[in-house]
């Protein structure tokens, strides 16, 4: 039995990284919060990892979070992976002030290189959403938001400007094709990125023109990572394996790797949803309290069901966490 288990891995993670063409790479936005947790990290590593391998395309890294000195995290990242010129927006006054309790972002900011050095040099979430999806072809950006909904609320409810003639909702219908949204527990329960900002989350899942792919908390809950990429000698200095090094051992929870939330939702964004996940079809509601429910009618959105062995996706991804950056 297990031998087969491992056949099985072993077919899929042939599957799963097979090279894609050039008319099937995805153009990204990332939406994270980039800081309460830290499974972003290793979702921006996945990010820039498919990147390279020539399975997306980044067209922005874009923080729900405004604490101050996220810009420069993400900055930290994209010039580690040499990206340095991503643009990079940060949230208005609306957005929640939340930063990790490890201070791993300190720790980056202080010991890598980054083209940002503070909020201020970064641009206005809505503004450059705006920006960046009035220069896509029609109906080509996988936007991917692994944090507060905040970003994308303000963006359904922006008006015509410089960027473009349509409002945010007929922009965000005419230039995405796709949406995968960390968010919720299925088919009902309560998970942060929604309750923390209740009022934003049902406002776009109300209110988003084009489907969505959500990747719940039961999911990236039974996915541990980080591990193979502590103990992996040959990488040296890493922001990514500095966030990891610092925070596992923070908490019992983590001995045998973080949850990886985030990484799933960029992982089937980029890669598609088969052969490890199918998708049930509905419509989520969100209740005052955050707490979210499921009807099985209407076909705009839909949850990730887990299909294969969650072991096969967790050595895929711990797989891509330990990717380095390309020589230039």
């Amino acid at each position: 039995m297990r031998f087969i288990q491992y056949l099985a891995i072993l077919f899929c993670l042939i599957f799963i990284t097979r090279p894609l063409t050039g008319q099937e790479k995805a153009a990204v936005i990332f939406d994270t919060d980039m800081g309460p947790d830290y499974d972003d990290v290793g979702a921006i590593t996945l990010l820039h990892a498919l990147a390279d391998s020539n399975h997306a395309k980044i067209l922005a890294t874009i923080a729900s979070t405004r604490y101050d000195g996220v810009a420069p995290v993400l900055s930290v990242f994209n010039t580690y992976f040499n990206r340095p010129d991503i643009p990079v927006g940060v949230t208005g006054k609306e957005g929640l002030d939340i930063r990790d309790g490890q201070h791993w972002s300190d720790s980056v900011i202080k010991n890598y290189p980054h083209a940002l050095q503070s909020n201020g040099n970064a641009s206005d979430a809505t503004e450059l959403y705006r920006q960046i999806l009035s220069e896509q072809p029609d109906n080509s950006v996988t936007i991917i938001t692994v944090g507060f909904l905040t970003n994308l609320a303000a963006l359904l409810k922006s008006s015509p400007d410089k960027f473009s003639r349509l409002n945010g909702s007929d922009l965000v219908k005419k230039k995405v094709k796709l949406l995968v949204s960390m968010a919720g527990t299925f088919p009902s329960g309560r998970e942060f990125n929604i309750h923390r900002d209740v009022i934003s989350a049902r406002y776009v899942f109300e209110n988003w023109p084009i489907p969505v792919i959500f990747s719940g908390f039961e999911i990236g809950q039974k996915i541990k990572t980080g591990l193979p990429l502590i103990n992996n000698n040959d990488i040296g200095n890493s922001p990514v394996k500095d966030v990891f090094r610092i925070s596992v051992p923070l908490s019992k929870n983590d001995s045998a790797g973080r949850m990886s939330w985030d990484q799933t939702a960029v992982l089937v964004a980029i890669k598609g949803y088969s052969p490890y996940y199918s998708l049930q079809w509905g419509m989520i509601s969100i209740n005052d309290d955050g707490s979210n429910k499921w009807t099985n009618s209407g076909k705009k959105q839909a949850y990730l069901v887990a299909k294969a062995d969650p072991l096969i996706v967790e050595n895929y991804i711990n797989k891509l966490m330990q990717h380095q950056p390309v020589k230039n």
